[in-house]
C-alpha cells in the first residue's frame, strides 16, 4: 500500500483531488501501514507548511447556558453538566487573554462564546476588544460566535477579525443525529457569509460521535468544496451529562489515519489537531505533527489540555519550530 500513499501525496502536492475510494482506503488502512501513511502525509505537510507549527489559544469568553442542543457539548442548557456558566467577559478580560496567548507564542487567539449568535451587546464588546488587541498585540484573531448575518460579519471584519470559526461538525447525512436546534445548511451559510465579508473561514468537525467512515470522508470533501483556510479536527472527548457521554474514545492509530486523510484532501489548509488531542492520541500525540501544522495549547473550552511549555518541548523534540505571527509577515490591523 505504500505505493498508494505515495501516489496520494503526489496528487495532493500537484493540486489534484483524491477520490472517495482512496480517502476511505486511508481510513481503513492497517496499523502496520501507519508509518508509511504518515510519511506520505508529511511530504504534503512539508511541501506547503515546512516544519513550522502554529499554536492556537482559545478564550471561552461566554460559557454555558447555550440554547442549542449539540449532543457533544457540555455548554448546552439542555443537559445537566459540570461546565461553568458565566456571562460575556469584559473587554479587558478578553484583551488580557490575548496577552497570555502571545506569551505562549500563539499564532492565533480565538474568542469563543456559547450562543446561537452574537447579540448587539456582545458584538459591541467583542469588536472593541478586537480593535484593542490588533492595535497592541501581533497576533491573528479568530472569533467563534455562532450564526452570523452579513451585517454582523462586516462589523467583525471592520474591527480586525482575521478568521471566523464555525464548524460543520459532521457530514450532512449524520448531522441530524448530532444537532436538531439548527441545520447543517445554517452552518454552511454562516461559513459563506464570513468568507464574503473578507474573513478567512475556520471550519472543521468532530470525529468519534458514532458516525461512519463515509461520514468522515463526506466532511472532508465538504470542507474542500467550501475552500476553507483553516480546519480544526476534533476527536470526541465525551462529556459527562451529554447524550454522547458513554461513547468510547478513538484509538490513537485511527486518529492519525483521519488526520492523514484530511491532509491529502486539504494540502494548503491550516490543519489543526484540536479538542481531544491529549486523551485520544495519548503517547502518539507527536506523530500528529507529521500530518497537521497547528495545534491548540493551554486547553480547550471546558476541558484542560497540555501546557504551552510541554507543547513547545514536543515541537522542539521533533525538530520542528513554533511559527509566530511576525514569522508569517503578519501586520496588526
Amino acid at each position: 500500500m505504500s505505493t498508494l500513499w505515495s501516489a496520494l501525496a503526489d496528487r495532493s502536492i500537484d493540486g489534484l483531488t483524491i477520490d472517495r475510494a482512496d480517502a476511505r482506503a486511508v481510513l481503513e488502512s492497517s496499523d502496520d501501514e501507519l508509518l508509511g501513511l504518515l510519511d506520505a502525509a508529511f511530504r504534503v505537510r512539508r511541501r506547503f507548511h515546512g516544519r513550522k507549527v502554529r499554536l492556537h489559544v482559545l478564550q471561552n469568553a461566554k460559557s454555558g447556558a447555550c440554547p442549542e442542543d449539540c449532543k457533544f457539548c457540555s455548554q448546552s442548557s439542555e443537559y445537566e453538566t459540570p461546565a461553568g456558566v458565566y456571562p460575556l467577559q469584559t473587554v479587558e478580560q478578553i484583551v488580557d487573554g490575548a496577552r497570555r496567548a502571545k506569551r505562549a507564542k500563539a499564532w492565533k487567539y480565538c474568542i469563543v462564546t456559547a450562543t446561537r449568535g452574537p447579540s448587539r451587546h456582545d458584538l459591541d464588546v467583542i469588536c472593541e476588544a478586537v480593535q484593542r488587541i490588533k492595535s497592541e498585540i501581533d497576533i491573528t484573531v479568530c472569533t467563534s460566535l455562532g450564526n452570523l448575518t452579513a451585517e454582523k460579519a462586516s462589523r467583525l471584519k471592520a474591527a480586525g477579525v482575521d478568521r471566523f470559526n464555525h464548524n460543520l461538525e459532521t457530514s450532512e447525512r449524520y448531522y441530524p443525529a448530532v444537532v436538531s436546534s439548527h441545520t447543517y445548511e445554517d452552518r454552511v451559510a454562516t461559513v459563506k457569509i464570513a468568507k464574503a465579508a473578507g474573513m478567512e473561514a475556520c471550519c472543521g468537525g468532530i470525529v468519534g460521535m458514532g458516525e461512519s467512515l463515509d461520514d468522515v470522508v463526506d466532511l472532508a470533501f465538504a470542507l474542500r468544496e467550501l475552500d476553507v483556510e483553516s480546519t480544526p479536527v476534533n476527536f470526541l472527548d465525551p462529556r459527562p451529562g451529554t447524550p454522547f457521554a458513554d461513547l468510547p474514545r478513538m484509538t490513537p492509530q485511527h486518529c492519525l489515519r483521519v488526520l492523514s486523510m484530511f491532509r491529502f484532501l486539504l494540502p494548503r489548509t491550516d490543519l489543526r489537531v484540536a479538542g481531544g488531542r491529549e486523551v485520544n492520541l495519548r503517547w502518539l500525540q507527536p506523530l500528529a505533527l507529521y500530518a497537521v501544522n497547528s495545534i491548540f495549547t493551554s486547553g480547550y473550552l471546558t476541558t484542560p489540555g497540555a501546557a504551552p511549555s510541554a507543547d513547545h518541548q514536543m515541537i522542539r523534540d521533533l525538530g520542528f519550530e513554533v511559527e509566530e505571527v511576525e514569522d508569517a509577515g503578519h501586520e496588526a490591523a
